[in-house]
This record gives C-alpha cells, sequence and structure tokens, in this order.
C-alpha cells in the first residue's frame, strides 16, 4: 500500500518541445520505456546504428545504480537518498529499490525537465512509513536543491547523494566538481556519494556517436576521461573496487563479469 506524500513544485507550465530529441526521453527509450516521442526513436536509433552498445550501457549503468543502493540499504545502513538528475520513470527507482528493502527510507529526487516533471506523480508513492519527494530544480544550483530537500530529509542524518549521468551534463568540469563539493559539504559523516558517468579514452566508437549527437541540436553530454570521474570522489573513502566501469562494480554473485563498457562510477564514504 503506498501514499503519495508531497507534489511536485510548480513546472510554471514548461512547454514540451516535442521536435527536438532529448536525452531524458532517449535513454528511456533505450530502457525500453514509452514515455517518448518519434523524434526521440529517431535520434536512438541513429545513434545506435553507430554504437549499437549505447543500449547496453543504458542498461548496465541501471543496475549498478540498483546494485549501488541495494548496497547503501542492506550494508551501510542508510535511510535516506538524494538523487538528483532522476530522468523518466523506469523500473526499479531508487525509492523502489531502497523502501522494498527498508519501508521507512525517505527519497528526495530532483530534476528539471518538464516531461519528467509531468510525470512527477508517478515517482511520488512511497510507502507508508517513508517519504517521496520531487523538487524541480537544476543541478546547478546546489543551494537551492539542499534547501528544498532539507523540507524532507533530515540533514544531521548520513544520506546517500545519487548523481547518475547527469554530471556530463555540465560542461565545466571545474564547475561540476565545484557541485560535487558543495552537495557533499552539506551531508554529515556517515553519508556516501554515488557517481557514474559516460567515460571518454574507453571506447572511440562510442566517443565518435557522442559527439555527433552533441553536435546534432540535442542538449549535449559531456564524456569524461576515468580519472575525471574518480576525481569526483576526492576527500572520500570509495568502497571497492574504487572507480571501475558499471558492469564490474560488485556485480551479483554467480553472474557473469561484465566486459568493460565506456560508463564508469563509484561510490565513496564521507568520513
Amino acid at each position: 500500500m503506498t501514499d503519495p506524500v508531497t507534489t511536485p513544485e510548480p513546472a510554471n507550465h514548461q512547454k514540451i518541445d516535442t521536435s527536438v530529441p532529448h536525452s531524458a526521453r532517449i535513454w528511456n527509450y533505450w530502457l525500453g520505456g514509452k514515455d517518448n516521442y518519434p523524434v526521440d526513436e529517431e535520434a536512438g536509433d541513429a545513434y545506435t546504428a553507430v554504437f549499437p552498445g549505447i543500449v547496453t550501457i543504458a542498461r548496465s549503468s541501471r543496475a549498478f545504480l540498483r546494485r549501488n543502493i541495494t548496497y547503501l540499504v542492506s550494508d551501510a545502513g542508510i535511510r535516506q537518498f538524494l538523487d538528483i538528475g532522476t530522468g523518466l520513470p523506469t523500473a526499479q527507482n531508487t525509492h523502489e529499490v531502497a523502501q522494498q528493502l527498508a519501508p521507512e527510507t525517505r527519497i528526495v529526487y530532483v530534476d528539471n525537465d518538464p516531461m519528467v516533471l509531468a510525470h512527477a506523480r508517478a515517482l511520488l508513492y512511497s510507502t507508508h512509513e517513508g517519504a517521496t519527494a520531487y523538487i524541480d530544480a537544476n543541478v546547478t544550483a546546489p543551494d537551492r536543491i539542499l534547501a528544498a530537500a532539507a523540507e524532507t530529509l533530515d540533514f544531521g542524518r548520513p544520506t546517500a547523494l545519487i548523481l547518475s549521468n547527469i554530471l556530463g551534463h555540465v560542461p565545466d568540469y571545474d564547475q561540476a566538481r565545484s557541485i560535487v563539493t558543495r552537495l557533499m559539504s552539506a551531508l554529515p559523516s556517515g553519508s556516501y556519494l554515488s557517481i557514474n558517468d559516460g567515460s571518454r579514452g574507453i571506447d572511440p566508437v562510442f566517443e565518435q556517436a557522442q559527439d555527433a549527437y552533441n553536435s546534432s541540436g540535442a542538449v549535449p553530454y559531456n564524456l569524461r576521461t576515468v580519472d575525471e570521474i574518480t576525481t569526483f570522489f576526492d576527500g572520500l573513502d570509495l568502497i571497492a573496487p574504487g572507480v571501475v566501469s558499471v558492469t564490474q562494480w560488485r556485480p551479483e554473485p554467480g553472474s557473469p563479469t561484465g566486459k568493460v563498457v565506456a560508463e564508469h562510477g563509484g561510490l565513496a564514504r564521507k568520513a
């Protein structure tokens, strides 16, 4: 039994532009979702024609996030999540995974895409014991995010910050690092940072496809080197095996070791 515990902030009647492909909708298409338009399917198909492996990356990224959340709840005892750059609702969202393991978990989602806002109610169902809320904000406004999230989360308690495939949308690397630092500075000792992003220097075909996508008029997504992704965790204690290809981060027992894909991530604890 679930109840919506809050409502999204007004989207100011933002219009959804269905004439230009959008990364969140394309990602949803690759994950097998239905919240996309023909223009997104065309862009997604054009991308996969150049680099079919993007579907594997998308689904491996989702599986990585699920394993991160499972570790955080079951092993680390985390009961609060701040998930920035939520994207469109798909199977096994953060609150679904976390609250299945610990019904009292509280989750705040953050995104600023009008289509995501239109679907926000699908994210806003929580167990009676826990809570789920949604904030309309951009990752580049960390202070606003923190102020709004504090209405649902207790920042005196350890919290997991989730930044899944969002920092690539911040073109300036120093700004991206500054955002991570600011957000983590507001969280207490015992909190965690989970990041995964597309990586450069691993697969030249992927890089060619992404560079072509970025020049298509869609909102660009910037690949970063593994070293750059690793630096986001500076000052924190990385959980083994560190920053690795998402297929190789704590694979489930008995599952085959996945091949390296150009999507790297890690999980780290704030001492």
